[in-house]
């Protein structure tokens, strides 16, 4: 690294070389961390001392005021995250794709569903903004009910079977219910929504169908460089989801507007 370099930080740090990092689990790095989640370790400030930057930085090839600046932002963690739940959901060309939840985490799933060859996308959301977007980044169908209508609306829609990959973008546990009971035999759910609850529910149903219950944290950093062309070139735009913008003294509100819903993701301007 050096001065003038403009970089995308994930929001973990990690060394690059250990065991887990080579494995592209920067996440359990033996030397990684958290940063910016505990209010003072960093984030969003004027400035930021960034602990292993060698391996948690990565250089992108763009000016300060380059226009695809919030889509490059969103590699730092939802773009990320949402194609972590793909990743996890086992999304592949010809499969059928559930996303609960459209926050911008599930609007980048809908990116990272449809980047990875899904024929069908179902959102599982209600706020007409958001269906919006999704619609534009590949959404092919949506169900705006919740609970136990919801299931059954996405089975109905997919003859009785239930979808082949379920993206859980939300982490509670009434989404988490909803996007096990959606799965198809054999299927998988992908969650990245931080759990809200101890317990994994729908277990019998899960084992007896031999559907496949994995995600957790998104490790970015072993994203970045995948989805980074993609932005570069204009095949994805995920920053899209960046409907506010605010400075730093701003961001209390912009914390209160995704609070109530007023807003998808605010993006910070220094």
């Amino acid at each position: 690294m050096k001065a003038g370099d403009v970089v995308v930080a994930p929001f973990l740090y990690s060394d690059g070389t250990c065991l887990f990092c080579r494995e592209r689990l920067h996440t359990s790095c033996s030397h990684g961390g958290r940063w910016g989640w505990n209010g003072v370790d960093g984030g969003q400030g004027d400035a930021v001392r960034v602990p292993q930057a060698d391996g948690t930085l990565v250089v992108v090839p763009v000016g300060t005021d380059d226009a695809r600046m919030p889509s490059l932002l969103t590699l730092s963690d939802v773009m990320a995250t949402g194609h972590h739940a793909a990743v996890a959901a086992k999304v592949g060309p010809g499969k059928t794709a559930a996303v609960v939840g459209d926050g911008a985490v599930g609007l980048c799933g809908v990116i990272a569903a449809r980047r990875l060859g899904a024929e069908r996308i179902i959102l599982l959301g209600g706020r007409p903004n958001r269906i919006a977007l999704a619609r534009e980044f590949g959404a092919t169908d949506v169900v705006t009910e919740r609970g136990a209508t919801a299931v059954e609306r996405v089975h109905a829609l997919t003859g009785g079977f239930g979808v082949h990959s379920v993206l859980e973008c939300v982490g509670l546990g009434q989404s988490t219910l909803t996007a096990l009971s959606i799965a198809r035999p054999g299927g998988a759910v992908g969650r990245v929504g931080l759990p809200q609850e101890e317990s994994i529910p729908q277990a019998l149903l899960t084992f007896f169908n031999n559907v496949t219950v994995g995600g957790g944290v998104a490790p970015a950093r072993a994203y970045i460089e995948e989805l980074l062309p993609d932005v570069l070139e204009g095949r994805i735009e995920p920053g899209r989801v960046f409907d506010r913008v605010v400075r730093l003294d701003g961001v209390p509100g912009g914390y209160r507007a995704m609070n109530d819903r007023e807003a998808i993701k605010v993006l910070i301007e220094f």
